[in-house]
């Protein structure tokens, strides 16, 4: 072969530098790579289903200050036959039953009236939860007894292990009237 006079300035078998454009792009590359990640994240998370603070598939039951809930804790404070309010699932109020037996019952009750959405007390003189806003009545499980409100509080089920109360969503039938779940 004829020599054309070209001379390899870095020499046999070594790698050329990356030039000034090649730099830019490989850093514009990293930036944009970097910022749409970030931006699909939460829509990632939010498609995705939770795990945080969840137990057994449900949300830790948190009292009013939003610490969570231990069964010995609650059941110390809590005698038999009390119905006292939880933050349950989706954050709303929920009525956690301790039962005859000393322990947590096995499900709650969600304290949103079904008539216009008020928070539904607790009476323990009558053995109703009594709605202060246009005055619906249900029974200690929850079902109505005058309305005018027109389907039973939601249930959730209410499981304890390692201590920890976590609500879950009720799907089964309502054992109170043999319905679908209203709450879905």
């Amino acid at each position: 072969m004829a020599d054309l006079g070209f001379v390899d300035p870095l020499g046999p078998g070594e790698v050329p530098d990356l030039s000034r454009r090649q730099l830019l792009n490989l850093l514009t590359f990293g930036v944009v790579t970097g910022v749409a990640l970030g931006a699909l994240y939460p829509v990632g998370r939010f498609f995705a289903p939770p795990r945080a603070g969840a137990v057994l598939g449900g949300v830790v039951a948190r009292d009013e200050l939003g610490s969570p809930i231990t069964a010995t804790g609650w059941l110390a404070q809590h005698g038999q036959g009390d119905r006292s309010l939880v933050q349950g699932l989706k954050g709303d109020p929920t009525y956690l039953i301790v039962g005859g037996d000393g322990a947590i019952g096995s499900f709650g009750l969600n304290a949103i009236c079904t008539h216009l959405g008020c928070v539904v007390p607790w009476n323990g003189a009558v053995g109703k939860f009594i709605c202060p806003c246009h005055g619906s009545q249900y029974d200690a499980e929850g079902a109505v007894v005058r309305g005018p409100a027109p389907l039973p509080l939601a249930l959730a089920h209410v499981q304890v292990e390692n201590d920890q109360v976590a609500l879950t969503s009720w799907s089964e039938t309502d054992f109170r009237d043999g319905s679908r779940p209203w709450w879905g």
